[in-house]
């Protein structure tokens, strides 16, 4: 595939062949945006209003507190819990609660700067990958040379194909075919594995090899929740 300023990370991506390639490209832009939030976006009049606003979910506060110093960690919370007074707690405690705070509220609680981010660019690598795969040259097979595409993904990948802006009608059907066996054929290894898991408990088993089994509860909470 012939390297321009869109498709490197694409290339990046998908050229190790470990894995699923969605949960990498979704790990490397994570670590993107929590070295982002807490370094030179702490300054940033633009990002502050949107993470005052949205806040972050609990993993990601996790990471930042990790990875992050404590003094923007301290500062992004100060303006943070400063919009959640202003905007989300009543002005006087009597009276009812206002529904419609308590519904902001809700919307709040389940919404996330770098989750929102990441979903963002997560579709703008699909749009060049749908480019790429529909040349029908070098990327389609490195495509299919990928070990699988894991459960949360490939739900991912399918709406994003069927969806506005992703394949035409035309590819749809291959498109669907390659994606959907690379997903079907390691959710029947896993399921072969975890079968002779189960299998090596029997007192009938003894002496037999556990084979690539050793490791197929691990393989498959990671292949059904995205950290393929």
């Amino acid at each position: 595939m012939k390297e321009t300023i869109c498709t490197i990370p694409i290339n990046d991506i998908f050229m190790p062949k470990d894995v699923c390639p969605f949960c990498r490209m979704e790990k490397m832009l994570d670590e993107q945006y929590v070295r982002f939030i807490t370094g030179d976006a702490m300054m940033e009049p633009s990002v502050r209003i949107e993470t005052n606003k949205k806040g972050f979910c609990r993993r990601h506060f996790e990471q930042m507190q990790t990875e992050g110093q404590k003094l923007p960690n301290a500062l992004i919370l100060e303006s943070h819990l400063q919009e959640i007074i202003d905007i989300h707690m009543p002005k006087k405690l009597r009276g009812k609660p206002d529904k419609k705070q308590l519904e902001n509220l809700k919307k709040e609680l389940s919404s996330c700067y770098v989750c929102d981010r990441i979903e963002s660019d997560m579709h703008h690598f699909m749009a060049t990958i749908f480019v790429e795969w529909a040349k029908g040259e070098e990327f389609r097979k490195l495509y299919n040379e990928q070990p699988f595409i894991c459960l949360k993904h490939y739900h991912f990948v399918m709406s994003a194909a069927t969806g506005k802006g992703g394949l035409s009608s035309k590819l749809i059907p291959d498109f669907y075919a390659e994606t959907a066996a690379l997903t079907k054929n390691y959710l029947m290894s896993l399921k072969k594995d975890i079968t002779h898991f189960c299998s090596m408990f029997d007192y009938r088993s003894q002496g037999q090899e556990w084979g690539t089994s050793i490791d197929a509860i691990e393989r498959s909470i990671d292949f059904l929740t995205g950290k393929g």
